[in-house]
């Protein structure tokens, strides 16, 4: 094939903003744009390296049709496009093994359909490259490029963001239909494309290796979905070439009498690889002196016995064809000549396995190659040989020796800032694939050590190189595909850490000495569910800068968003398991102690919501979030703490804190303890009678407390179980309290102190203290008549009932407890 003249935008393709009749046009990684695509670029967000425009050095796969070769596949492949009568074949799946042409094809195809001005556009996806290996930007990418070549369509695909303003956060198929398909099909129907159907054919996107697409269920769903919009729409002028090797999820799919399937294998000529193959050394022998002196002296080489040899040998693979020919002529190799070289090929077995071992041989006694190449191997979009360097902490000089010697399989890019890139994806399959690189083998556990390294750069500031730039957004994912390795696969490590442990250690140490530190921690590690940034710093009354400071440097281990109202959570599980167990942890043990604070810091939220709402009860009651997750952390924490000394240790501790001036750390002591009382489905006297005791003292406390404001006396608080009631001594603390503060006609009311059982006709979810106190007075006057006429050493059991739903009444009841005789 002739090489074909640049597109117009790559004529221009570092100018910006020139100007051409006084109307300011850009151009953008060598596609023409104006304003208004301008302005699509920062709503659709295309990837602009992965049309067929992009540099092919700089963002792979760099192939492409040698002039003369591919003649018959491309001429067939065109006769389908240009068909106006195939209504149910808008498929072309062009499939073949690794190595045979499918991306230089796909490229001559989008090359000559652009020319004749009938591409909608092209996406050439490429494994471990970022985006170009996911479906994220598949659609709104070809959307934006159906703009640019078919500006009838653009208004469409406007109407269509403007009218569905959560449309770029649906489902890939939803995004198809209305940024790819329905945009075509209306722009069709204007005069100018339907002359240019019925003049010169359909419209064609090309996509090439779908299977190197990593989210396969969105490829079938995207095969699907294309397929039944040409069964409901047969008469649309567009067409699909599709190029891939032989997957299961995408055969089983594509396998369909809507799509014409063409193997690659059928059209892979050995005319073709001989043309390539005299052009290649035709070349060469003008270039190089040292051929061009054995030529002088011994006559042609290579003989045509050898080259028709050689080509007998690739049979067919162009990749192979490539890879032998940069081997046989590779200037690296200063031990032996070409023509040393081009008998030991013709040894090799057939296919790249073999090419891949001789030539990485030539580096692995080196040091740091196993550290080079695992780095190739598993990160998931291309770095510079200064961004490997920084990131494996060598220096660049060690890089570029390792990679010298495997230019045969490895692009090298001129300048130390450009990414290097595998000459094809089949290298990578044979670095991780233990059965077919043996001693060259990438472990799948050498994301662990790629994770710790990315942890280097994760010092809270702006990312200025390559490398710090790719650890701050790939760290946590190198550490999830380490977790998710079966145990058997995460180890032995080779060199620090050693652990896991010690790599949590490791980042958690980074941020151990900063303010709030382990409040933050234990909260993340604790909580029942992720919870973001900014109820993280409600909860705990801290600046959410603060906190982002914090959680900066443990994204390897606690993955963060940019916004602070997503949810913030641990990475993995282990995570969790490793902070609350002390003797992996250390001095970072999450204590279950930490469940007490994170109930009463909720509790509080809970009750500065009621108090500030000025809607009266039971309206006040409806904040149910804070209520439900200080019950869920206080259940947690009775589950580890259940001996009743350390509970009231507990508390102690936390209402004696320095920082709890406040009456809530009172309130909250005296609801929770009255719950665990009464929560107990068979009450024992022992545990009721100092359980009580304590709830009386901090009822009186919380009253007697002189920030204590005046509405929590009138407005109702959340006490959980339907099974309490109080029993209370310091009633006259209580109502001083309560008199102090403007609302003695609330103490008019009283049970009668004789009757043994009355009855509340509200949940207790929606007491008041003053309901509280009542029934404490009731209690109170109850138990000391009894004592004083039966004598001073009877006991009494006071018990709770409610039936029915929450609302039903309660009843409370007071009546003498008798000893059990001995057995």
């Amino acid at each position: 094939m002739a090489e074909s003249p640049p597109a117009r935008g790559e004529i221009l393709l570092n100018a910006h903003n020139f100007q051409i009749g006084g109307q300011i046009d850009d151009i953008v990684n060598g596609n023409y744009t104006s304003n208004d695509q301008a302005t699509l670029i920062q709503i659709l967000r295309p990837i602009l390296d992965a049309s067929h425009t992009r540099d092919r050095e700089t963002s792979p796969p760099d192939s492409a049709c040698f002039p003369g070769t591919r003649i018959d596949v491309i001429r067939m492949i065109v006769a389908w496009a240009d068909s106006t009568l195939l209504r149910n074949t808008h498929v072309l799946w062009l499939y073949g093994f690794v190595g045979c042409g499918k991306s230089a094809i796909a490229l001559a195809i989008a090359l000559k359909f652009e020319r004749r001005n009938r591409l909608v556009g092209s996406f050439f996806f490429f494994q471990n490259t970022g985006d170009r290996s996911r479906m994220a930007r598949f659609a709104t990418t070809l959307a934006y490029q159906l703009a640019a070549a078919i500006p009838e369509a653009a208004p469409f695909i406007k109407r269509a963001i403007t009218e569905e303003s959560g449309l770029l956060n649906l489902s890939l198929v939803a995004q198809f239909r209305r940024l790819v398909y329905e945009p075509f099909k209306a722009a069709a129907k204007r005069v100018r494309l339907l002359k240019t159907f019925l003049l010169k054919g359909p419209f064609l996107i090309v996509i090439d290796g779908l299977d190197e697409c990593e989210d396969r269920k969105d490829v079938e769903a995207f095969i699907d979905d294309m397929l039944d919009f040409f069964k409901k729409n047969p008469l649309v002028p567009l067409r699909f070439l599709i190029t891939s090797r032989v997957e299961q999820h995408i055969s089983g799919h594509l396998k369909n009498d809507q799509v014409c399937l063409e193997d690659l294998v059928n059209h892979c000529s050995r005319s073709d690889i001989d043309t390539l193959m005299d052009a290649c050394f035709d070349e060469e022998k003008n270039r190089n002196p040292v051929i061009g002196a054995y030529i002088q002296e011994h006559g042609d080489w290579p003989t045509k016995k050898d080259k028709d040899k050689l080509v007998d040998h690739i049979g067919g693979s162009f990749i192979f064809a490539s890879a032998l020919f940069k081997y046989i002529l590779d200037p690296a190799d200063d031990q032996s000549t070409p023509m040393d070289r081009l008998p030991h090929t013709l040894s090799m077995n057939p296919g790249l396995d073999t090419l891949y071992v001789k030539t990485l041989s030539r580096s692995q006694n080196l040091p740091h190659f196993s550290d080079v190449m695992s780095t190739l191997a598993l990160t998931f979009e291309p770095l510079p040989i200064i961004g490997i360097a920084e990131l494996l902490g060598i220096e660049c000089l060690e890089v570029v020796r390792v990679l010298l010697n495997l230019q045969a399989i490895i692009h090298i890019p001129g300048t130390d800032d450009l990414p290097v890139t595998m000459c094809h994806t089949s290298l990578r399959d044979f670095l991780t694939t233990e059965s077919r690189s043996r001693c060259f083998f990438t472990p799948p556990s050498y994301h662990f050590y790629l994770s710790y390294r990315c942890s280097t750069f994760h010092d809270g500031r702006q990312p200025d190189t390559a490398a710090a730039s790719y650890s701050i957004d790939r760290c946590a994912e190198h550490f999830k595909q380490f977790t998710h390795l079966p145990p058997a696969a995460q180890g032995p490590f080779p060199r620090f850490p050693q652990t896991p442990d010690a790599f949590y250690a490791h980042i958690l140490a980074k941020s151990e000495n900063a303010l709030h530190f382990f409040d933050i921690v234990s909260a993340i590690a604790l909580f029942r569910e992720p919870t973001s940034v900014a109820e993280i710093s409600e909860l705990l009354g801290i600046e959410t800068a603060k906190v982002v400071q914090v959680l900066v440097n443990l994204q390897p281990v606690i993955s963060i968003r940019e916004d602070c109202g997503l949810p913030v959570a641990m990475c993995h599980a282990s995570v969790r398991q490793f902070l609350t167990t002390e003797s992996r942890s250390g001095r970072f043990f999450v204590s279950p102690s930490s469940h007490l604070k994170l109930s009463y810091n909720y509790f509080s939220l809970n009750l500065k919501d009621l108090l500030s709402n000025p809607q009266p009860f039971p309206v006040v009651i409806q904040s149910s979030k804070w209520r439900d997750r200080s019950h869920w952390h206080w259940q947690e924490f009775l589950k580890a703490k259940s001996e009743p000394s350390t509970i009231y240790d507990e508390l102690d501790q936390l209402t004696h804190l320095p920082s709890q001036t406040s009456s809530y750390c009172h309130i909250f002591s005296f609801t929770r303890l009255f719950l665990w009382v009464f929560y107990d489905p068979e009450p024992k006297p022992q545990k009721i009678l100092p359980a009580l005791t304590r709830c009386s003292e901090s009822l009186a406390l919380a009253a007697e407390c002189d920030n204590a404001p005046h509405e929590w006396l009138q407005y109702s608080f959340q006490i959980h179980q339907e099974q309490a009631m109080t029993l209370q001594h310091n009633v006259k603390r209580v109502e001083a309290a309560i008199r102090a503060k403007f609302f003695g006609s609330v103490l008019e009311h009283s049970w009668d102190p004789n009757v043994n059982e009355i009855r509340m006709d509200w949940s207790l979810e929606y007491w008041t203290i003053t309901n509280a106190y009542l029934v404490l007075k009731w209690m109170v006057a109850h138990v000391r008549a009894r004592t004083n006429s039966a004598g001073p050493a009877v006991t009494f059991i006071v018990s709770l009932s409610s039936t029915g739903n929450e609302f039903s009444e309660i009843t409370i009841r007071i009546e003498p407890y008798t000893q059990p005789s001995p057995a």
